[in-house]
């Protein structure tokens, strides 16, 4: 057992969210148990930009992904939050 890389598809409620803000919010927001590795922009369509985040979890601390994706769907001005991958490192 090791260290996991949750990569997650954050977007935001519309174009006029402040992506920055939401930036400094989901750094505060990380779980203890993770820590930011990175995030980027990336161009949905008409202005509309998501943040791809990927955090580091140990997988044998009984914590899951889903405490993560549940931490950032709070965050002020976030539509929706996805774990598109989980892996290994």
């Amino acid at each position: 057992m090791g260290d996991a890389a949750v990569r997650m598809k954050i977007m935001p409620e519309s174009v006029e969210v402040d992506l920055n803000q939401v930036k400094e919010e989901i750094k505060k927001a990380v779980p203890g148990f993770a820590r930011l590795h990175a995030m980027e922009e990336m161009p949905i369509a008409f202005g509309l930009k998501a943040i791809i985040v990927v955090t580091i979890m140990n997988d044998k601390g009984g914590h899951s992904p889903e405490e993560i994706e549940s931490a950032f769907s709070k965050i002020p001005g976030v539509e929706s939050v996805e774990v598109e991958e989980v892996g290994l490192l």
